[in-house]
């Protein structure tokens, strides 16, 4: 299954959690136990099962096949010699599976995943059917695709806050009338410190309205295509650029993680801004989840970032920020360090307001982390 438009493990998961969950209000008396509910426990024929179609999935779809065999001779071995007997509770057994593939080949995305709900049935194409879509969509709707808050800061700094890097083709009306909201900030914060990740054309379309057309942001690098496919700014966004030159500052945590932070470290590469924070999750191989069973999935990175101007990506380090602080100070800093920069070329008048700011306490509406 490879859940639209959705690249990261964090972003899919919760994705296909919401899409199994029961969306009966609560009035509605709890459901009877399933007929496709997950054992209890795993056995030894389970675990065995799990574990080989996992490496079909791998072995199929992973954008590094030679990375492959060490996985499953690892994870064969720890199985015959019965390092997997003690986890029969689902989740523990993910955790164990997930810790031998790391210790393989370090690659974040690459992980095994369980639901207590049977997994939503696929469609045509084992895509998403219609259904499951329009799910989705309610689902996003009701999280303002995961844009939760836009607001002018004192001193006129725009702040923006995005939890998820959603579909544009989806959340493009969303981001657009936040961008529109903000279009007249003369420093913006882009506050990432909970994206778990999502699409790098969603990167795409917001780095738009900070760099010139046709700016080159990424590529990715992907197993079945013989050169590596390029993603660039937009010709066009909603409303026009936001500016090209103004002060931007990206907020990050350890919970920054995919396509959260491929936009900054694309913003750092392109020096378009400053990151503040502490140091992101470190995964950039984007991918898709696949089934295993009703239960099991195990999402597989198809691609790999490759930075053109760093000529490498954030995998396994994740993107250091500029000024590394306390998340939890993260705007705070951000906020000062625009002002410091805005007062440097304000007229008189505005320069005058803006040391005001300066030596004031942190403002009451600035959104807690």
């Amino acid at each position: 299954m490879k859940a639209a438009g959705i690249r990261s493990p964090f972003a899919a998961m919760l994705l296909v959690a919401c899409l199994a969950s029961n969306p009966a209000s609560a009035q509605t008396p709890p459901p009877q136990p399933s007929a496709n509910a997950h054992p209890a426990k795993l056995s030894s024929a389970q675990r065995k099962a799990v574990i080989e179609k996992a490496l079909v999935q791998i072995r199929a779809n992973y954008v590094f096949p030679e990375r492959e065999p060490a996985i499953s001779k690892a994870l064969r071995l720890k199985l015959a010699s019965g390092g997997f007997e003690a986890f029969d509770d689902p989740q523990a057994f993910v955790e164990a599976v997930n810790a031998v593939i790391g210790s393989e080949v370090h690659d974040k995305h690459l992980r095994l995943a369980w639901l207590p709900e049977p997994m939503p049935p696929l469609g045509p194409g084992r895509e998403p059917d219609a259904a499951m879509i329009a799910r989705q969509q309610t689902m996003m709707r009701r999280l303002n695709y995961a844009i939760p808050r836009a607001e002018v800061l004192d001193g006129n700094i725009g702040y923006l806050k995005m939890n998820l890097m959603a579909r544009p083709q989806n959340a493009g009306v969303t981001l657009a009338a936040a961008m529109a909201f903000l279009q007249y900030t003369d420093a913006l914060i882009f506050d990432l410190r909970d994206n778990g990740g999502g699409d790098p054309d969603m990167v795409a379309m917001v780095l738009s309205y900070l760099v010139p057309p046709n700016t080159e942001i990424n590529r990715f690098h992907r197993r079945a295509d013989p050169v590596d496919v390029q993603i660039w700014s937009l010709p066009y966004v909603p409303g026009g650029r936001w500016s090209t030159d103004k002060p931007v500052y990206v907020l990050t945590s350890d919970r920054t993680a995919s396509g959260g932070e491929e936009f900054a470290y694309d913003v750092q590469q392109l020096k378009r801004g400053i990151v503040v924070g502490s140091t992101t999750w470190g995964g950039a191989n984007p991918g898709g989840l696949f089934p295993v069973d009703d239960h099991f999935a195990i999402f597989v990175p198809t691609g790999a970032a490759v930075n053109p101007v760093s000529k490498t990506n954030w995998e396994g380090t994740g993107v250091k920020p500029d000024v590394v602080v306390d998340p939890a100070l993260a705007l705070e800093t951000a906020r000062r360090l625009a002002l410091e920069k805005l007062v440097l070329t304000a007229p008189a008048e505005r320069a005058a307001e803006l040391r005001k700011l300066q030596q004031a306490p942190p403002t009451a509406s600035a959104p807690p982390h």
